[in-house]
């Protein structure tokens, strides 16, 4: 039976919160009869409290920075909701990235839920509201398809969690007492779920408007229109941002169990590089192959899934992957795995399909390679974020040059008013990995593509030369080619180590990887 095409309509009361999308088709029970049979009759549970996950330490810690940053501020940081797919059916939930991190609360938290920091004398007291499990004596359990137990498993309950992330939860109907409270001094993470933010919003207005009224208006300079920007709020995305660009020991950990999940993933694709090539949309077969991997060690992929072959390597976001797969052509398999922390590496290669480099294709992928090598040995503590690009840069305009595609020197191109040789390479080289694919995005350009590099920061080096099918400036031996290659690595005392270094790079290592585990000619 498809969760996707049950009949989930139900005759709930109105006040009671249900998913009713379907109520016209109603087919559940209405009568007081089934009410209480369905309601009787179970067995008792047995409420056993977990022991505190690994990751709770860490995520205490995690809040205390972020409590010292916002003092006296009340922190509001929402999970997110369920997002609609189509009708009744829904995405994949996953939580916002900054309220797992404070949480480590990973792909078991529950939709709806919000982390409040209420400021204190000397910093902050953490809790959790979220949608606390039913009794059997509810109808919700079994006529609520968006959260009922008959529909989607039992829910957690709030002692259950309270244990299990060792931090304070309440229902999350006693988040309305928080709306209530709010001052001009709350912030939220806007992003997080739409609605949360507007009521944080109304809010905030609300309690402005009443100081304005009631004391002199310069005692209330607080101004925002609703679902406008606020820069305290984004202070408070910059503070969460930042604090994931240096890693604890968890994280780590985590980056190098989703690196070795994806190895494993890889050697999935290449099994099945004979199935791909046999196919119309043999991406497609690609991107199954690797999303298996995904799911089976992990909570789900980290991004959609690149998986190019032939002239749609040279698209830098092909995530149709509705092409075929042909013997000859090259593949760029732009991947990672996403673990239930939520963790995702994020691994590029790039392969011939038949197992054999053209003359071509391997002059480009070795030139790539010796870009993302430059990249590798200017990347240590102390040097700075953008130096890693330019490492990658000064080859990649040298063999450019070399090959007759600029108009100018490889010098001269280099010259910020040229940049010539970024027609083929217009993306970066390198950027902060961890909980989310593009990790600390919010964090200000000093710390990021000015930042200095710190031991425990985790980033990708990924060069790559993007020849367009039909683009003039290059000979037609090159048009069609694309080539990436990406490694995720950590910062450590005196340069960086390699996360995935049990991936082929060269190309008679690529050659002997594909040879050895799927493909021939």
């Amino acid at each position: 039976m498809s969760t996707n095409s049950t009949d989930t309509s139900t005759t709930a009361p109105a006040d009671e919160a249900h998913d009713d999308r379907n109520a016209n088709r109603s087919t559940t029970p209405g009568s007081e009869g089934f009410k209480e049979y369905i309601g009787s009759g179970w067995a008792d549970r047995a409420e056993v409290a977990p022991p505190q996950r690994e990751q709770a330490a860490y995520a205490a810690a995690r809040r205390a920075r972020v409590s010292a940053a916002h003092r006296g501020q009340r922190l509001v940081i929402p999970a997110g909701d369920m997002k609609q797919r189509s009708n009744d059916t829904d995405y994949p939930f996953r939580a916002h990235s900054a309220f797992a991190h404070l949480t480590g609360w990973g792909s078991d938290s529950e939709p709806g839920a919000v982390l409040v920091l209420e400021p204190t004398a000397d910093g902050h007291d953490a809790t959790v509201y979220f949608r606390e499990r039913a009794g059997r004596d509810s109808s919700e359990f079994y006529d609520n398809p968006a959260i009922g137990e008959f529909w989607i498993g039992p829910r957690p309950s709030l002692a259950h969690v309270a244990a299990d992330l060792g931090v304070a939860t309440r229902g999350l109907g006693e988040f309305d007492a928080v709306v209530a409270a709010v001052d001009t001094d709350t912030v939220v993470i806007r992003e997080a779920d739409a609605a949360v933010t507007e009521r944080i919003d109304h809010a905030r207005i609300r309690y402005a408007a009443e100081r304005a009224v009631s004391h002199n208006a310069q005692d209330a300079p607080f101004s925002i229109e609703v679902g406008d920007e606020h820069e305290p709020d984004a202070a408070l995305a910059r503070t969460c941002s930042e604090l994931r660009l240096v890693k604890d020991e968890y994280e780590i950990e985590q980056m190098r169990l989703a690196v070795a999940a994806t190895r494993e993933g890889f050697d999935d694709v290449l099994a099945a590089l004979p199935r791909a090539s046999a196919v119309q949309r043999g991406e497609r077969v690609i991107e199954g192959a690797f999303q298996a991997r995904a799911r089976l060690e992990g909570n789900d992929v980290g991004y959609g899934s690149i998986a190019a072959a032939g002239p749609h390597a040279t698209v830098l976001h092909w995530t149709r992957n509705d092409g075929p797969v042909a013997p000859g052509d090259l593949v760029l398999l732009d991947a990672g795995v996403e673990l239930d922390s939520y963790y995702t590496a994020d691994i590029t290669r790039t392969f011939p399909v038949n197992g054999t480099f053209s003359e071509v294709q391997r002059r480009v992928y070795e030139a790539v390679r010796e870009a993302a090598d430059a990249a590798f040995a200017v990347a240590r503590p102390g040097a700075i974020f953008r130096e890693v690009h330019e490492a990658a840069m000064e080859v990649i305009a040298r063999r450019t040059a070399e090959w007759g595609l600029l108009p100018v020197s490889a010098e001269e191109s280099l010259l910020p008013e040229n940049q010539f040789h970024r027609r083929y390479m217009v993306h970066g080289t390198s950027h902060h990995l961890g909980i989310d694919v593009h990790d600390c995005a919010q964090a200000r350009r000093e710390l990021y593509k000015d930042g200095v590099l710190e031991e425990g920061m985790v980033f990708t080096i990924e060069p790559g030369l993007y020849f367009q099918p039909d683009d003039l400036t290059v000979p037609e031996e090159y048009r069609g080619i694309g080539v990436r290659i990406e490694d995720d690595v950590l910062v450590t005392a005196d340069g960086v180590e390699n996360l995935s270094a049990a991936f082929p790079r060269t190309a008679d290592e690529v050659e002997d990887w594909v040879r050895r585990v799927g493909a021939r000619d």
